[in-house]
């Protein structure tokens, strides 16, 4: 590719010279007879190299120099001055302001070519240098981009599995003894009604009774006993079906028998976890009792994996209150009531898509903060409270794992709502986009 060359001088007779000389070497040749000329050309197409003369009417090479080197576009074009000056101050002064070299009038073509050939060549091997570094520096932050995502993906492989093991464990540990205790209280109930049926006949056979078992009778209150040992089995059979359900709630959360897609129902899922965070939703002497309002559409059965899904649930549900609590904090010390609240709302998108809200009135974010959440290791929480990992791991489970969407809107003073928008069928997704490969190939 021909090179170009800006010469400003406005002497007609250096000019012609330096016009006949270049062009005979192969060179394309542009002309400015003075700097205000050049830095007017130069607005329009830049050349690979300047010959500048020092001496100018208007403003002279020194000030062009300071101008060119001032300019972004031009800051990088190798300057050489053209002087008659023997005085090393003004060569020193144009070396100072950016310039490269300096040829001395009257010229001499053998030295005008070698030092242009030179910083040409030099100017060259800058710009395939910074390509390089820019070329090695995009391959470097993709990565450590990629290491990045690798990390998130083995923190929340570590994370899923070690809760996932956790939780099923605790649920196993639990399951056994209740069972027992559940299946014990059945014939339970049966013996109290027999021992009860006995007192009573015995107390209707035998209605004056010896004096010492009277006297027993009336010490341990036998009419009391009577009355209420029918109730106190039955809370003993509701505590166990209770925590029956709790167990159950665990394993349908870790489900760690679950490595594939299954369709499920996304109310249990987030029951499960409500379930779990059921200690956060009671008051404590920082936050009232949390409201939880179920607005629940009629689903169908979701194609997930159901622990991730579970697992993005409990992350979105743990801000939430995290957030109530702070903003309780802060209604509380400005002396204001508040009533924390958490809204969960489904619905069927009609289009083959669900939709879950989570909004809490924890008192929202700036468009700043909100702006930044999803990146990685980005938090608002104090050191040792929080990796921001959590939502960028929600988003990569939604939309990587699951082919959707995850998405936030707050205003500072207000509400946050997260919105998780998941298809119905995955593998009907793959396939349509299978064949929308195929027709385009």
């Amino acid at each position: 590719m021909q090179q170009t060359i800006l010469v400003v001088d406005d002497t007609p007779t250096n000019i012609q010279v330096l016009f006949d000389l270049l062009d005979a070497s192969g060179y394309r040749v542009a002309i400015a007879k003075s700097g205000e000329i050049a830095l007017q050309r130069l607005e329009n197409s830049l050349p690979d190299l300047i010959l500048l003369d020092v001496m100018m009417p208007g403003i002279d090479g020194f000030e062009t120099c300071r101008r060119l080197k001032a300019a972004v576009a031009t800051q990088d074009i190798p300057v050489i001055f053209m002087t008659a000056l023997s005085d090393t101050v003004d060569k020193v002064k144009g070396l100072q302001l950016g310039a490269v070299d300096y040829i001395t009038k009257p010229i001499q073509h053998e030295e005008v070519l070698a030092r242009i050939n030179v910083h040409l060549q030099l100017r060259q091997l800058n710009q395939t240098l910074e390509a390089q570094v820019e070329t090695r520096t995009a391959e470097l932050r993709q990565a450590l981009e990629t290491v990045k995502q690798t990390q998130i993906q083995l923190v929340q492989s570590e994370k899923m599995s070690s809760l996932g093991q956790l939780v099923a464990g605790i649920a196993h540990e639990i399951n056994n003894p209740i069972n027992f205790i559940y299946g014990n209280l059945k014939p339970a109930e049966e013996y109290m009604r027999d021992l009860l049926g006995l007192i009573e006949c015995i107390q209707t056979e035998v209605p004056e009774l010896p004096e010492a078992v009277q006297k027993y009778v009336e010490d341990v209150d036998l009419e009391f006993l009577q009355a209420d040992l029918p109730r106190l089995i039955n809370s003993m059979k509701l505590g166990a079906d209770r925590i029956r359900q709790i167990v159950l709630s665990l394993r349908n959360f870790s489900r760690l028998d679950e490595a594939d897609f299954k369709a499920v129902d996304i109310h249990e899922g987030i029951d499960s976890t409500l379930l779990i965070l059921q200690h956060r939703l009671k008051s404590t002497d920082t936050l009232p009792a949390v409201k939880i309002i179920k607005d629940y559409g009629d689903l169908p059965l979701v194609e997930c994996y159901a622990s991730q899904l579970n697992q993005v649930f409990m992350n979105l549900l743990s801000n939430a209150l995290d957030a109530l609590e702070e903003h309780s904090e802060r209604q509380r010390a400005a002396g204001q009531a508040f009533i924390p609240k958490i809204q969960i709302k489904t619905q069927d998108l009609g289009d083959g898509q669900v939709a879950i809200h989570i909004v809490d009135n924890g008192g929202g974010m700036s468009e700043e903060v909100r702006s930044k959440i999803f990146n990685d290791f980005f938090t608002t929480k104090e050191i040792g409270k929080g990796t921001g990992l959590g939502l960028p791991i929600c988003r990569q489970l939604v939309v990587e794992k699951h082919q959707g969407q995850l998405h936030c809107e707050s205003h500072l003073g207000s509400e946050t709502e997260f919105i998780i928008t998941i298809p119905i069928k995955q593998l009907a997704i793959e396939t349509a986009a299978d064949e929308s490969l195929l027709t385009i190939a």
